[in-house]
């Protein structure tokens, strides 16, 4: 049984494409005694509750990360928060930056804040790979967030609640996935536009993700930053997968992209563990109580975790079935 059955879960940005697979994941499998859906959108709200037949274990708040005091009202009596609320898109965020700063960096101190102070028990924030070693301001805002959310431990060193954060790179399925406008243009008898042709990425579908959180909830003390061991897969065999046959053209990298993922840095590898199918980042500093897994196993020296030096790799055949499956 999950320490999340029977249980209050908040989920910030709970209209999103995790926020749906989690909460359909947690009404099917974790039959939690109500989950509070927090987001902006009064459309996207009815959208949800249409998709889930009015279950009434679900609770709508409208509400924006950045108003604090809307965030306090919808924990109140709380026991646990996955905190998937952002903006994301990279380029966006090269021309609307402080749009980004207040709900990704602000909101997230507010998450912190109302968390502590409503007696929440734990809080996942989900993170993403841009946030390791940003080269773009979405990224940049991602890693202020993933240190926000470790550092509120020091906050709540006197309080029950913890904080801890999960990181992964491109979700299948998700909202704004390529692969639609793949199989338009294949259909149409287009050649695909490839950023680059060399460019790799990890992959994780929207079940692994939300089992993923769940899983967190379960191990972490607080202060962890966990991180999935995945399989990558090229961008050009990701293409084939879904339109078997097509051309290609190279389009090159847009402002701020890179051309393969890093989920964890050089840098951030000498605070790495790795514990089962997870890597765990620890932290710097831990004035509340943390310590090591005693299964934890070091990384070795120098480690990385990069998408073109990964030791687990897609096949084209391997896509497909997972294709077929969203």
């Amino acid at each position: 049984m999950s320490i999340l059955t029977g249980s209050d879960i908040l989920v910030t940005g709970g209209t999103g494409s995790f926020g749906k697979a989690f909460v359909r994941h947690a009404l099917d499998h974790l039959n939690p005694r109500r989950i509070i859906i927090f987001s902006r959108d009064e459309l996207k709200q009815w959208e949800v509750r249409q998709l889930f037949d009015d279950d009434p274990r679900l609770r709508f708040f409208i509400g924006d990360v950045r108003d604090q005091s809307r965030l306090e009202r919808a924990m109140h009596k709380v026991d646990y928060v996955v905190h998937a609320a952002a903006l994301k898109q990279v380029d966006t965020a090269e021309y609307n930056p402080w749009e980004f700063v207040r709900t990704n960096v602000v909101g997230s101190q507010n998450v912190i804040e109302a968390s502590i102070d409503a007696g929440v028990k734990k809080v996942v924030a989900l993170s993403t790979d841009k946030a390791s070693s940003p080269i773009n301001l979405y990224g940049a805002t991602k890693l202020t967030a993933d240190k926000l959310f470790i550092s509120g431990n020091h906050y709540a060193a006197a309080y029950q609640t913890r904080f801890a954060v999960v990181r992964y790179g491109n979700v299948m399925g998700s909202r704004g996935s390529i692969i639609p406008k793949f199989r338009a243009l294949h259909e149409a008898g287009k050649s695909l536009p490839i950023t680059d042709l060399r460019c790799t990425r990890f992959l994780i579908t929207l079940p692994q993700a939300v089992e993923f959180v769940v899983d967190s909830f379960e191990l972490m003390m607080g202060g962890e930053l966990y991180v999935p061991r995945i399989p990558s897969m090229k961008v050009t065999d990701l293409a084939q997968a879904i339109a078997p046959g097509a051309k290609m053209h190279d389009v090159g990298l847009r402002p701020g992209e890179k051309l393969h993922e890093e989920m964890i840095s050089p840098e951030e590898g000498r605070r790495a563990v790795a514990l089962g199918s997870r890597y765990i980042l620890q932290p710097d500093l831990a004035t509340w109580g943390y310590q090591t897994p005693a299964d934890g196993i070091p990384v070795p020296e120098g480690f990385h975790y990069a998408s073109d030096t990964n030791d687990q790799w897609y096949t084209i055949d391997e896509i497909r079935k997972i294709l077929e499956t969203e």
